[in-house]
């Protein structure tokens, strides 16, 4: 039952559709590096919705097993009906609460590559990231570099542009607004180790939104192929950068992006014993797995980490 605590806080429980494995489903926010936006730590994820322009702080916490979990929701008060539903919202995002996950497992059952991922990463489920500038400024920043050093560009980033909230003496903050950004100079993006087309990049993304020319919400609404269009049509982000906002930023489930290194390198190691492919391979290995293309290139790219993870790590 949703209500208000003692100290302010409001709280409300997700008991989701199973299977959920909490910790697997969150564990990229903290694979290469500290994530300000994003913070998961000792159990808990901590974010900051906006909810009419103000930042509401959120954490999420989880019980039982990942075929009878239940989700905690707690978020700074009062506990209102249009915070409540800003923050599920975002809640239901973060955890992929809406991927067909038994149509997947039933389809991975019949692939002799998935068929073996689904145990070891069974409750896996796509983190959906809730802010669609945000996802595109990731996805910059991890152009052409290590992910590691991408996420600590971008955490400079956060930093100096957005927000810091306190949330049970964790600080998280709210990921920066595209007007902040636009007004940023090449020179400060570049003192935080972007590069100078990186930082001419990102500046023109956020004035794009900022001044409408980049529409999240008909984004949300057009097909596939006229997301990919219009992202294209933004300077920085290519096919590869518009494939992964369809699927991480959209959650559209049916989306291969052949074009990423990373996922080259997965399919690749798990589906042609390490022989080099490109893009148009990979999208014919993928067929394989429509409609559920985006959750097998997360479960394959999850494998990966888990084939090259020491084993003390994986047991």
């Amino acid at each position: 039952m949703p209500g208000t605590a003692s100290n302010g806080r409001g709280f409300f429980a997700l008991r989701p559709d199973p299977p959920l494995d909490f910790d697997l489903t969150l564990e990229r926010y903290r694979l290469w590096g500290p994530d300000p936006a994003n913070v998961y730590q000792r159990g808990a994820f901590y974010r900051v919705a906006r909810v009419n322009g103000a930042g509401v702080p959120f954490e999420l916490t989880a019980s039982g097993p990942a075929g009878r979990p239940t989700v905690r929701v707690s978020f700074e008060g009062p506990d209102t009906p249009e915070r409540r539903a800003a923050v599920r919202a975002e809640a239901r995002r973060l955890l992929g609460l809406d991927a067909d996950l038994g149509g997947f497992y039933a389809r991975a059952t019949e692939d002799s590559v998935l068929a073996p991922l689904v145990d070891p990463l069974f409750g896996l489920r796509p983190s959906i990231t809730p802010d669609p500038f945000e996802m595109l400024v990731g996805a910059i920043a991890a152009q052409q570099v290590n992910l590691s050093f991408a996420f600590a560009t971008r955490a400079r980033l956060v930093r100096r542009f957005g927000r810091p909230r306190a949330l049970d003496g964790v600080t998280v903050y709210a990921f920066p607004s595209p007007e902040a950004v636009a007004g940023a100079e090449v020179a400060t993006l570049r003192a935080m180790q972007f590069s100078t087309r990186k930082a001419e990049y990102l500046i023109g993304l956020a004035r794009a939104v900022a001044d409408g020319a980049l529409d999240f919400g008909a984004l949300a609404e057009a097909s596939d192929d006229e997301v990919i269009a219009r992202l294209t049509a933004v300077r920085g982000l290519g096919r590869w950068t518009a494939e992964w906002f369809l699927a991480r930023g959209l959650g559209r489930p049916d989306v291969c992006p052949a074009g990423d290194l990373g996922v080259r390198r997965a399919v690749e190691a798990l589906c042609f014993r390490g022989r080099p492919c490109d893009p148009a391979r990979v999208r014919r290995r993928a067929l394989a797995w429509r409609p559920y293309r985006s959750l097998a290139v997360h479960y394959l790219l999850a494998g990966l980490r888990r084939a090259r993870a020491p084993r003390t790590a994986v047991s």
